[in-house]
């Protein structure tokens, strides 16, 4: 039985994997991740190993719980993988986006998978049938887009509530606002996915990250939505190193 441990920048998530099922995931913040942590192994106490990624500072009082507990593997980009990476500079390529690759590779095997993670930022990777990593993009997701309006301008307020308008002119500066920005995106997603389809034909697209649901009905092209993609992907590499 399996733990990952995602410590993004502002939740740290907890997932329990049998094998390749996911059996549970909660999140807490980093103050209480630590309690959360023994919460789980009350609940699944035959938990033998685990992984963390991080994108933030792991706390140390939760560290030194994973490592008394469990066989803890540190995801790093010396870690083992499923597939080849042809990016330039591998050691900046950012440990979400490789564990999101790692599960398209198990979950596509032999397809040409494009994977957008539409979080924090939106994130394109393309990992081609022979399991070639090739690289991707990056852009601000939906609520850096919000706050950029409101830093950089004197009068745009701040907004955090994502509206899919139906229309596309807004009646009110908050309106006009809601629509740019989530019509941007979702104009941005199916433009991408068009640039991918004119040189695979056979592409498959999966939507993934935080914001993945406010998208998902609004997507253009076909796609496959799921929540759990990057832990999937974690909970293979730790497979993969745990031997």
């Amino acid at each position: 039985m399996n733990l990952v441990v995602d410590v993004g920048n502002t939740q740290i998530k907890f997932a329990v994997f049998e094998g390749d099922e996911l059996l549970e995931k909660d999140s807490s913040n980093s103050e209480n991740a630590q309690v959360l942590f023994q919460d789980v192994l009350k609940t699944f106490p035959d938990l033998s190993k685990g992984i963390i990624s991080s994108t933030n500072h792991v706390p140390d009082t939760l560290r030194k719980a994973l490592f008394n507990n469990l066989h803890i593997v540190e995801f790093s980009h010396q870690s083992q993988l499923n597939f080849v990476n042809n990016y330039k500079t591998p050691e900046t390529l950012g440990l979400d986006r490789i564990a999101l690759v790692a599960a398209a590779a198990e979950s596509y095997s032999g397809q040409n998978v494009l994977v957008i993670d539409a979080g924090t930022c939106i994130t394109y990777d393309f990992i081609d049938k022979s399991s070639v990593y090739q690289g991707g993009a990056i852009s601000p997701g939906l609520q850096m887009r919000f706050k950029a309006m409101n830093t950089f301008t004197g009068n745009l307020p701040l907004l955090k509530d994502v509206i899919n308008q139906p229309d596309y002119i807004g009646k009110s500066t908050t309106e006009a606002m809601q629509i740019g920005v989530f019509k941007s995106v979702c104009y941005e997603i199916d433009g991408y996915i068009q640039d991918y389809l004119t040189d695979y034909e056979d592409l498959t697209v999966v939507l993934t990250g935080g914001d993945y649901y406010l998208l998902s009905a609004s997507i253009k092209n076909s796609i496959f939505a799921t929540p759990n993609f990057l832990l999937k992907g974690l909970n293979i590499i730790l497979q993969l190193n745990s031997n």
